[in-house]
């Protein structure tokens, strides 16, 4: 019983130092790097459910964005340093980062496809988004 009491205390505690210190979870589990990218594969899924396109796709680069529906009720993911070992395919669009899309879009049925991951390249303007891989569902559980 005591080991739960001093778990609580010690969430508690961390809960007080971030309200504090303003510092977000993001920050404290992911650092600064990688709540950077949740924060922009939020508002990249923001302006794509919005209107279909997003401000953030690198210059020149061929990324499918789907459709507004597609993006809707969806969030970031687990950010990740992109090393190419799981991603051959995204390897010569040279990203730094890659981030997986939680949620499904509202009524999705085995078969659909939707977003899935999305990959990023460092610009001089910030994070600019070169690939999008798209997830089929296979069943609904």
């Amino acid at each position: 019983m005591r080991g739960f009491h001093a778990v609580g205390v010690l969430g508690c505690i961390g809960v007080g130092v971030v309200t504090l210190s303003g510092c977000s979870t993001d920050v404290l589990i992911w650092g600064s790097d990688g709540a950077r990218v949740i924060e922009v594969t939020d508002q990249l899924i923001g302006e794509v459910a919005a209107d279909g396109r997003s401000v953030l796709v690198c210059a020149n680069a061929d990324v499918q964005l789907g459709t507004p529906a597609d993006w809707e009720g969806r969030s970031a993911g687990e950010p990740e340093r992109f090393t190419g070992q799981f991603w051959a395919e995204q390897v010569p669009l040279d990203p730094h980062w890659s981030i997986n899309i939680e949620g499904l879009p509202e009524g999705a049925s085995p078969g659909d496809q939707f977003p899935g991951d999305v990959f990023y390249r460092e610009s001089g303007d910030g994070l600019c988004v070169i690939d999008v891989v798209w997830a089929t569902l296979a069943s609904r559980g």
